[in-house]
């Protein structure tokens, strides 16, 4: 049976009909008549009855319950970080701010102190950045310590937008005399900023740790542990091939990674180490007694994919289109571990499923191509499918035209 909220007029209609049938005599139609306004104000009662009872029965499930805070007798909370913090995911991992070294150069030292909260502003994008020590300019040259404390969108300099690469040029808000006109340039970066997280992710976190809860060291246990580590996207844990290790092949967010194929940094590698040996209080009560773990960074296998005479009226956006729509294939392919993944299974590249991507892209734009071929890496013999390995994951490593 569907809920669904009446009319207003529905509900005043009916309190109508109640009321005629009570005392035996019609309501007179006047509509300042006594019983039908005390109708309609009763119908607005009744339908915030009716819309609170519906979203009180949506927060019953994670997939529905609001990411908003809800105020109830008194107390605010967000439902579904509630159901968060019950199944043990915790709250949604907030922004992080940008911390980089800022090499300038010095006019004329004289040990004049530039003061720790001195603003640089970046001016393309109009993040501000303080630096975070006191520095006595006594030399021609300095390194300090500046943090994204600023934002156009008043995020508080927090998230992505903040990160700078090396040779980005910060120009003095409030230059001095002792300071170089050309401002600081970025050396490297201390903490690199990552993006609050998502709703959508957020509720994929609940929603995977319901369906998986903790088995006292099942693959699952790896998985969820792994993915409490900053910027860790996926894990996919083994049993290693001597008795006694299990493998855990990580891969990072594209933003935190070391590398564009997801490759975790060495202290990503270390996190997710700490955080499978021990729980948050330092005591190792997680992993098996018996078990040893070995951190590996996934690898990915490239694929060449050659397109025999492609015709079609903008051979520019339709090359584009076909590479964009291959690389995301291919990168949405991953290692398939019974216990953790769910079908249908994507661990194969088959030969069928990438002529199809291609064919249909071509046509979208309004081409054709009359042949295609898969190969591995830089060969260019013909395969029909691919299974991926242990930790392995697929991309894109050419598009041949002929």
């Amino acid at each position: 049976m569907a809920l669904s909220v009446p009319t207003t007029q529905t509900i005043s209609d009916n309190i109508i009909a109640a009321i005629e049938s009570a005392i035996g005599k019609s309501i007179p139609l006047l509509p300042k008549s006594f019983t039908r306004v005390l109708a309609k104000a009763l119908s607005g009662v009744f339908i915030l009855v009716y819309k609170h009872a519906g979203w009180s029965l949506l927060q019953m499930f994670v997939a529905h319950a609001s990411f908003r805070e809800t105020t109830v007798n008194g107390r605010t909370f967000v439902p579904l970080i509630e159901w968060g913090r019950l199944v043990g995911v915790g709250d949604p991992v907030i922004a992080t701010n940008a911390e980089l070294n800022v090499s300038f150069a010095v006019n004329n030292p004289d040990a004049t102190v530039l003061p720790a909260g001195t603003q640089l502003v970046h001016p393309d994008s109009g993040f501000i950045y303080i630096t975070e020590v006191d520095m006595a300019l006594v030399l021609a040259g300095h390194v300090v310590p500046v943090l994204a404390a600023s934002d156009p969108d008043g995020n508080g300099g927090s998230g992505t937008l903040g990160n700078r690469s090396n040779g980005d040029v910060l120009k003095w808000a409030n230059p001095i005399p002792q300071l170089s006109i050309l401002g600081g340039t970025v050396f490297n970066a201390i903490t690199t900023a990552t993006d609050a997280e998502s709703e959508a992710d957020y509720r994929r976190r609940v929603i995977d740790r319901m369906a998986n809860p903790p088995q006292g060291g099942a693959y699952a246990d790896y998985v969820i542990w792994a993915r409490e580590a900053s910027g860790i996207l996926n894990a996919y844990p083994y049993t290693g091939v001597t008795p006694g290790f299990v493998d855990v092949y990580i891969e990072a967010s594209p933003v935190t990674a070391a590398d564009a194929d997801g490759t975790p940094t060495e202290l990503q590698r270390e996190a997710v180490r700490l955080l499978i040996e021990a729980d948050s209080s330092g005591i190792a009560t997680r992993r098996p007694v018996g078990a040893q773990v070995v951190i590996e960074p996934i690898t990915r296998q490239g694929f060449t994919v050659s397109i025999n005479t492609l015709v079609s009226n903008d051979d520019v956006a339709t090359k584009a289109a076909i590479e964009q729509a291959l690389d995301d294939f291919l990168r949405s392919r991953e290692p398939f571990i019974v216990g953790i993944s769910q079908l249908p299974r994507t661990d194969r590249v088959s030969y069928g499923a990438v002529a199809g991507l291609v064919d249909d892209t071509a046509a979208a734009y309004g081409g054709t191509v009359e042949g295609v071929t898969l190969s591995i890496g830089a060969s260019l013999a013909p395969i029909n499918t691919y299974s991926l390995d242990h930790g392995q994951k697929a991309k894109l490593q050419t598009v041949i035209y002929t």
